[in-house]
């Protein structure tokens, strides 16, 4: 059993990570080797006066992941949004509170006491 979810975690990683790099991975191998990338992707073989040389296939991957990135997700659907308007209420701070004195001192519970004898270890 365990060597399953082994196997399967390694299938998912590479899929997410293949996803995720796509593009990267069309333009790396269009860099690399022009030639083999016209003669395997490109779609106007038949045209060479377009002179589009394998970007036509660059083109469609991607428009592909720009479709997927401005698809936007509704999670929440606003159809009706209420507004109130409520007149504001003047609201006075009571000046007697700060105008009170408290009578506070200062209480200095501090005691030293002085010990005289020390603890000393047992004479061998």
């Amino acid at each position: 059993m365990k060597n399953w979810k082994v196997i399967l975690s390694i299938i998912f990683s590479t899929l997410i990570l293949y996803n995720s790099l796509r593009v990267s991975i069309t333009y790396l191998y269009y860099n690399l080797d022009t030639k083999g990338f016209i003669e395997a992707y490109c779609e106007n073989k038949d045209k060479p006066e377009l002179q589009c040389n394998g970007k036509c296939h660059l083109k469609k991957v991607t428009k592909t992941t720009d479709e997927e990135k401005n698809q936007p997700i509704q999670l929440i659907d606003f159809k009706d949004i209420l507004l109130y308007n409520q007149n504001i209420s003047s609201h006075e701070i009571d000046t007697n509170i700060f105008q009170t004195k408290s009578n506070f001192f200062y209480l200095n519970l501090y005691n030293f006491r002085l010990l005289d004898s020390y603890f000393h270890p047992p004479n061998v």
